[in-house]
């Protein structure tokens, strides 16, 4: 090899590094969309990191995420699912509201719901099974839960003829889930009192207002937003000394919960959410469950309130705080 040929090879050589780097494929990007508050979501967002590492991908590394929460303000879904949208993300991650903004902006974008009501009626899915589009997820299942947790607040205060049930009107499937709720009121034999809120000083008005109805208990149904308010319901409660069940698992001064369990729902999304950065069609992946349910009872806050749980619950019960 003569020196001019040498020297041109290494010429060639010292390009190769930034020629390789240029066609690496940028990394791709998930975007996650809530309209709760990021503090009290932390938890979930772990587990749905979990769900993306179980399948290879480690935020930071190989994917990156870009997070819009709406602070209880379901007004500003819509905008902040077009900016995902605008961005580009590989997929989005969402709840129901973000699920039907960003289903109505594009047809490409794969997106990842978690739902608590049925996928299929609200227009996100063909079927459970084949999903059909360039949507897929999880399915909370909570609206057919509320009749559940009505059930079992009855069990435990039989003596309340009216309960008072707290709903977010803001909720996209609110009246289908109040529907539920009367329902199961009607076969138990209940007085429903429905109690519209979704702020601070809505929930603080509804509950001056249950001691004037003659409410004997509270049941706060699934919602992200009621869900950031817990820890005003909860104290509202304990001032009202008002039975009240929720449906959030991670309430460990309410009387009692019971839900799925939403830290393996988000590690689940998490793992259908790999699926799809591998290349996966969301029309191919069904629709998953929930695979764990969980009753938690507050022994603490029974006593407090002069009830006796009984033996039924306390088997059934996954957890007695004490």
């Amino acid at each position: 090899m003569n020196r001019r040929d040498f020297i041109a090879l290494l010429g060639g050589a010292a390009g190769w590094p930034l020629a390789a780097r240029a066609q690496q494929p940028a990394m791709p990007v998930v975007g996650f969309l809530h309209n709760a508050s990021p503090g009290q979501w932390t938890p979930f967002v772990d587990a749905f990191r979990l769900g993306l590492r179980d399948g290879g991908y480690i935020d930071g590394q190989n994917v990156g995420m870009e997070f819009r929460w709406a602070e209880g303000h379901d007004e500003r879904m819509p905008a902040m699912a077009a900016d995902l949208v605008s961005r580009q993300v590989t997929v989005i991650v969402t709840n129901t509201g973000g699920a039907l903004a960003a289903k109505a902006l594009t047809m490409t974008i794969p997106i990842v719901f978690l739902v608590g009501n049925d996928p299929v009626k609200l227009g996100l899915v063909a079927s459970l099974n084949r999903p059909g589009g360039n949507l897929t997820g999880i399915n909370y299942f909570s609206q057919e839960l509320e009749a559940k947790r009505l059930g079992l607040l009855h069990e435990l205060v039989p003596r309340a003829a009216a309960v008072a049930v707290l709903v977010n009107p803001t909720r996209p499937d609110a009246l289908e889930q109040l529907r539920i709720v009367q329902e199961s009121a009607g076969k138990l034999g209940l007085q429903i009192h429905v109690a519209y809120a979704s702020t601070e000083r809505e929930i603080d008005t509804r509950f001056a207002g249950f001691a004037q109805q003659q409410v004997g208990a509270l049941m706060v149904t699934a919602d992200p937003i009621l869900l950031t308010r817990q820890d005003q319901i909860v104290t509202l409660a304990a001032r009202y000394a008002m039975p009240a069940i929720y449906a959030g698992r991670d309430v460990p001064a309410g009387l009692m919960t019971y839900a799925p369990s939403q830290p393996d729902a988000y590690r689940q999304a998490g793992v259908q959410t790999s699926k799809l950065l591998k290349g996966a069609k969301p029309a191919d992946l069904p629709v998953l469950q929930p695979t764990k349910f969980e009753l938690v009872i507050n022994l603490k806050t029974a006593k407090a309130l002069g009830l006796i749980v009984p033996d039924t619950l306390l088997a059934l019960a996954d957890q007695l705080i004490e």
